[in-house]
């Protein structure tokens, strides 16, 4: 078999990345991500915790905890990867340059998404190289309860013929389209509150996973 032929015969990996500071990792964020797996039949969702994130101020709590939070929460959930590749990289955790890490571990014909909120989503013309995002993954933004989306002019000409409305047409192709989703439970946590609670020394429980607590509990972390 020629290696054409062994790529054609080859089934193409469905990858997503799901990026934030998970400061701390939520029930809301471990949920979204179960059902973007399932919803868009992935291969497997990497949870990327940031180590400098570009776009808001430097979490409080250093990046090994947030990284172990995130494993303890995940636990043996099938599919889902916490992957550490932006703590293993120095500067500004720039999407861009963890989505050309992903295009390279798994190839130029795996189906890359990168999955955001809409409100990350609004701002996504101040990102790093906004326009080299789409030449690396398709983008699926991920509603939130109560929120509207209204694109800027610049969104909309950065977006402009990308936008599809189902799953077939994404992955059409490796990269390069757009597509909203509503995922079913749509869980409204706040880790802003979480930190808020957990400083105050109030109950999160059933909140975020008994592992991560019990994690943030034994470090005496958020006080």
């Amino acid at each position: 078999m020629c290696a054409a032929e062994a790529a054609l015969a080859t089934p193409m990996k469905k990858i997503a990345m799901l990026g934030g500071t998970f400061d701390p990792v939520h029930h809301g964020h471990l949920r979204s991500a179960v059902e973007l797996r399932e919803m868009l039949a992935l291969d497997q969702v990497h949870m990327i915790p940031a180590q400098l994130p570009p776009h808001r101020d430097a979490p409080g709590v250093a990046a090994l905890d947030r990284l172990e939070m995130l494993e303890a929460g995940i636990g043996d959930t099938q599919g889902l990867n916490a992957d550490d590749r932006e703590l293993r990289r120095s500067g500004p955790s720039y999407s861009v340059d963890t989505l050309a890490s992903l295009r390279a571990e798994f190839g130029e014909q795996a189906r890359l998404v990168m999955a955001l909120g809409v409100d990350a989503f609004l701002k996504l013309t101040e990102w790093h190289e906004p326009k080299r995002l789409f030449e690396l993954a398709h983008l699926v933004v991920i509603a939130r309860p109560g929120h509207t989306a209204t694109p800027s002019p610049a969104l909309q000409a950065l977006t402009k013929g990308r936008e599809v409305g189902d799953i077939t047409s994404l992955f059409a192709t490796p990269a390069g389209r757009l597509l909203h989703l509503r995922l079913p439970s749509r869980m409204d946590i706040s880790a802003t509150e979480l930190r808020r609670r957990l400083q105050a020394g109030l109950s999160v429980r059933y909140l975020l996973p008994n592992a991560v607590e019990t994690y943030i509990q034994s470090r005496s972390l958020y006080r």
